[in-house]
């Protein structure tokens, strides 16, 4: 039964100790939390060597006139050739979850081809791959000082440049960037 201990809908920041690389400066959308584990996106890496008319390209969908400005997200490690569009609940399908009031994720190529039309959700981001955890393994992971939480903020999530998305997300917290210790401290 979910409680109020589960994130989902929560974005996740990497602490300066953070022990996988791949995750230094990381801000996660955290799209699903339960007993059974995790899942969510990282929203601040670009991923290399594909645009998004490259990709409706390879999908055969029609791309006359791509969507400017939609960048592909290297979401995470795990499954990195599966999309997944994190987006403003102004768009539904049967198969979108629904995070919250104003965020859903859908997977299908179906919203891709309404992207590229411009008919698709108001705020979108479009990723390849995410990032998992295990039963328990969050919790750890939280508990070993390697994340914080925050409340999801529509503008970090879908107007900020990627390389501030972190910094603009720890000051939200009230978080003076300068005090940040990779040591974690327990009593």
């Amino acid at each position: 039964m979910k409680g109020s201990t589960y994130l989902d809908g929560q974005l996740l920041l990497a602490m300066p100790g953070m022990i996988d690389t791949r995750f230094e400066r990381a801000v996660i959308f955290l799209c699903s939390h339960t007993a059974e584990g995790a899942m969510g996106l990282v929203i601040n890496e670009e991923l290399q060597n594909l645009d998004f008319a490259s990709l409706l390209n390879e999908l055969d969908i029609d791309c006359s006139e791509p969507k400017a400005g939609t960048l592909i997200h290297a979401g995470g490690p795990v499954e990195t050739g599966r999309g997944f569009v994190l987006h403003s609940a102004d768009f539904a399908q049967n198969s979108t979850l629904i995070i919250n009031e104003k965020l859903a994720l859908t997977a299908t190529v179906d919203i891709l081809k309404a992207i590229a039309k411009g008919e698709g959700p108001s705020n979108h981001l479009v990723a390849l791959g995410y990032a998992g955890w295990g039963a328990g393994q969050l919790e750890f992971e939280i508990q070993a000082n390697s994340w914080l939480n925050a409340d999801p903020e529509e503008e970090i999530i879908f107007h900020t440049e990627l390389e501030d998305k972190w910094a603009r997300a720890m000051q939200m917290l009230g978080v003076d960037l300068s005090l940040l210790s990779a040591e974690a401290g327990h009593a």
